[in-house]
Formats: C-alpha cells, sequence, structure tokens
C-alpha cells in the first residue's frame, strides 16, 4: 500500500528520533491532525463554507453521510433510472452517474435554484407540500404522464418522508435499492418493520454538518449495490 504524505513526511523523524520521543508526539499529532485532514479531503470545510455539499474538488455531493457516499461512488448506476424526493446537489451527483433522474423538490426557492443548474437527462417537479395525501397523489400523476412504472434506485431525502416508503418500495425494481437519508428519524424504522425488506445502514458524518447521522438502503432479496463483483473502494483515491 502506498504511503499517504503524512506517513512520507513523519518517516525520517521516526528513524532518527527515540521512541519514548517519536511516540507521544505521533499519538498528539494524529489526534490533532486527523479531524482537520478529514475536513479536508471530504470537502467536509469546503461544504461548509459554502453551505452547500461538495467534494475538496468543489463537485456537487448528496448530503447523505460520507460512508454512504463512498459505498455509492464504486457503483456503476450508468443504465440505471433514478427517482429522487429532495433535490439538490444529490441531484447534479446522481446525474454525473445515471441514465436518467426524476426529482421531485418541495422547496420553491430551492427548485427554481436547482433548475438553473441540471443537466438534459433531469426532470424536475415542484412539489406540493400542504398534505402527504396531495404529495403523493401529485407524484403518481406526474409518473403516469412520464410513463414511468419501476426505478432502479429511489431516493427519499425530503417530502413526506414515512408515507414514501411503501409507496417507493412498489415502484422499486425487484433488484433496485431505496436509500433513506436521515434515515434515523422520520418514522423509517417504524414504517419498514413489517416490510420483507433488508437494511444496510451507513452511519457517520455528512458534508458540512456537525452531528453524524444515518443513511440507510433499503432491498428487497438481492440488490444490485451489493453485487461482490463491484471493486472495494481504493483508499488512495479517498485521500
Amino acid at each position: 500500500m502506498a504511503r499517504s504524505p503524512i506517513e512520507t513526511f513523519a518517516a525520517p523523524f521516526k528513524r532518527l528520533l527515540p521512541r519514548f520521543i517519536w511516540a507521544p508526539a505521533r499519538r498528539l499529532a494524529t489526534g490533532l491532525f486527523t479531524p482537520v485532514a478529514f475536513s479536508l479531503w471530504s470537502g467536509h470545510f469546503k461544504s461548509s463554507l459554502k453551505e452547500r455539499a461538495v467534494s475538496a474538488k468543489g463537485d456537487a455531493l448528496p448530503w447523505y453521510s460520507y460512508p454512504a457516499i463512498q459505498f455509492l461512488a464504486q457503483r456503476d448506476f450508468k443504465d440505471k433510472t433514478v427517482l429522487e424526493f429532495g433535490g439538490g446537489q444529490s441531484t447534479l451527483w446522481w446525474a454525473q452517474r445515471a441514465k436518467s433522474v426524476v426529482t421531485f423538490e418541495g422547496d420553491p426557492e430551492w427548485q427554481r435554484d436547482l433548475a438553473k443548474r441540471i443537466p438534459a437527462n433531469v426532470t424536475l417537479y415542484p412539489a406540493p407540500t400542504e398534505t402527504p395525501a396531495a404529495c403523493v397523489a401529485f407524484i403518481d400523476g406526474k409518473l403516469q404522464a412520464l410513463g414511468a412504472a419501476k426505478f432502479d434506485v429511489i431516493v427519499i431525502d425530503s417530502l413526506c418522508r414515512r408515507e414514501l416508503v411503501r409507496w417507493s418500495l412498489d415502484r422499486l425494481a425487484p433488484d433496485g435499492a431505496l436509500i433513506c437519508d436521515n434515515a434515523e428519524g422520520y418514522g423509517f424504522q417504524e414504517e419498514s418493520r413489517d416490510l420483507p425488506v433488508s437494511r444496510v445502514d451507513f452511519f457517520g458524518h455528512a458534508p458540512g454538518v456537525i452531528l453524524p447521522h444515518a443513511t440507510s438502503v433499503f432491498f428487497r432479496g438481492t440488490s444490485f449495490v451489493f453485487d461482490a463483483r463491484h471493486p472495494l473502494p481504493d483508499i488512495a483515491k479517498q485521500r
């Protein structure tokens, strides 16, 4: 495994200094430097300043937990369709990877901002938020007009979250993945408890957010995102 820049920098000090000096200095440096390094290479620092989820290079990221982002980034979505409830930086991220993205956004101001930035493979709808019933009925009508039946990936990140869990599973491809952000709340567990699905939780920090949260993936039987033929993450690329 290739050394990190920090390991390369520290190597001569480790060789030259006695252990009773080197060891405590290393422990202190690790404790102080690691949070700073994580914030810089993950883009957390830049996301905090911009108030948008971005990578260290400034590219759009979903506002999911970092473990979920890193997991999904290894998957191949180029032939997949994505349905998203709650648009934003994630819409741009999915648009770069998926065949097509259909997004429903309930915040008019955010919807107008996003409409200026989406590419041609994204269909964006403003969604009503007065009641869950009105929201779901609106979504049903728009998808019927599109002729869209099943989606490979469905993301619930806003818009009557609990009410869309069962609805989404009915519209998920057999080997698809339902991604629920902030899954520790909003009634996701209560709503899915008696459903024939499996769940994997990705708990950790997210871009520009202080407290960690969970991004969970629900699936029936098998899902393409958990195919063992996908490569393991390239740790060097994550730095």
